[in-house]
């Protein structure tokens, strides 16, 4: 197996951790408070990643900590959406909703450079709001709390996105990845502190909802993307994540024994083919070397054959 292939292995691998997510916030939420299972995740998750990794933080400057101070922040607030949102709606609706991260992207860099986006860009919103309101809307055409919440916190999650983008260009983005976790959970912490009673789970499954999230979703989620994005292309890194509702429904179909009506899988196919285009450039792919010379052997072949 090459390099390329084990990268891309290893994400379909976190990717299916990520859409188990949703399932493991259902699960933890019945035992645990929101800001309390945030705490939990990612303050478990920076502590095994520390460890591991344990010399590139100690030679973190103060410029890594000041971006992972603001890259924690906004990861929290991305979480905390998530989370108060999964409470009040299906991991299903969850994990096709959040997915929409990767159609706010190319919006919000179309609005920070202030150019037009892309026609598949265009093509990919319409179909999302088609699908958000398939998947969401009510016969009073009214969006739960739990559903809008999960979007925003999308919309976070791209501005997460963009900005490390930005930040991550003159610090090493390992350290800065695990430094966010700590900070996340810091965040977590306090709020939790403020708003609620803190504590330990004291369910079996509890403790299976917030191990999974550090462990599996959390910190094995977020070495394994830095680590396997360097052997593979940003073209198979986004298909493989736009999987992951996939994952989520499968799981909370599985395990839950959670369905969506007709209309809401027909909204969750809309949902996940405007991820889709947004994410494939068919433009592109057709302007490639060789591409017409395959096309045309292919055409011979089966001529042939």
């Amino acid at each position: 197996m090459n390099t390329g292939l084990k990268a891309n292995v290893m994400l379909l691998i976190v990717t299916m951790f990520w859409g188990s997510s949703y399932l493991f916030m259902k699960m933890g939420l019945t035992d645990v408070q929101e800001f309390n299972l945030i705490a939990l995740r990612f303050g478990l998750a920076f502590i095994l990643s520390g460890i591991v990794f344990h010399r590139r933080l100690i030679h973190a400057d103060f410029k890594t900590v000041k971006y992972a101070f603001w890259q924690g922040t906004i990861l929290f607030l991305v979480f905390a959406a998530i989370t108060f949102g999964v409470k009040s709606t299906s991991a299903s609706n969850a994990g096709f909703l959040v997915s929409l991260t990767v159609v706010f992207v190319p919006l919000l860099l179309t609005v920070r450079y202030r150019r037009m986006p892309e026609n598949r860009v265009i093509v990919g919103v319409i179909l999302a709001l088609t699908g958000i309101g398939l998947l969401t809307l009510t016969s009073r055409f009214v969006i739960s709390s739990g559903d809008l919440l999960c979007i925003l916190g999308a919309l976070m999650y791209a501005i997460h996105i963009v900005v490390t983008g930005k930040l991550t260009k003159s610090v090493d983005s390992l350290t800065l990845g695990i430094l966010q976790l700590g900070f996340a959970g810091a965040w977590g912490l306090v709020f939790s502190a403020l708003l609620e009673q803190p504590q330990l789970p004291d369910t079996a499954d509890a403790w299976v909802s917030v191990l999974g999230l550090s462990l599996f979703c959390s910190a094995f989620g977020f070495i394994v993307q830095t680590a396997a994005q360097k052997y593979t292309t940003p073209t198979h890194t986004g298909l493989l994540f736009s999987l992951e509702p996939v994952f989520a429904a499968w799981f909370a179909f599985a395990f839950a024994g959670e369905s969506l009506s007709l209309q809401g899988y027909a909204g969750a196919a809309l949902v996940l083919l405007s991820v889709l285009t947004a994410q494939i450039d068919i433009k592109k792919i057709l302007r490639k070397p060789g591409f017409h010379k395959s096309s045309a052997e292919s055409k011979t072949n089966s001529i042939a054959g």
